[in-house]
C-alpha cells in the first residue's frame, strides 16, 4: 500500500462525508437565514425560535436524501472492498 493510495482513500472519504452532510447543512443554513430575517423584521428575539424549524427541516432533508446517502456510502464501501487485493500485496 503506497502513500498515494492511502491519500486517495482519505481524500475520497472526506469528500464523501462532505457530500453526504451537505443537504442537511444547506437546509439548516437556508432555514436559519429565513428565521433570522423574520426575527429582524418582527423584532422577536426569542432564541428557541431558530432551533425547532432547523430540527424539523434537517430531519426532513435527512429522510429525503437518505437513499442517496446510503448509495454514496455503499459505493464507497464497494470501492474499498474492490481495492483490497491491491492494498495487501
Amino acid at each position: 500500500m503506497t502513500q498515494e493510495f492511502v491519500a486517495e482513500i482519505i481524500r475520497k472519504a472526506l469528500l464523501m462525508v462532505l457530500m453526504c452532510s451537505a443537504p442537511m447543512m444547506l437546509a439548516a443554513l437556508v432555514v436559519g437565514i429565513i428565521v433570522s430575517v423574520f426575527q429582524a423584521v418582527t423584532s422577536i428575539s426569542e432564541m428557541t425560535l431558530v432551533f425547532i424549524p432547523k430540527i424539523i427541516v434537517v430531519f426532513l432533508a435527512l429522510v429525503l436524501f437518505f437513499p442517496w446517502i446510503t448509495n454514496t456510502f455503499l459505493d464507497f464501501a464497494r470501492w474499498i472492498f474492490e481495492g483490497l487485493p491491491t492494498m495487501v500485496h
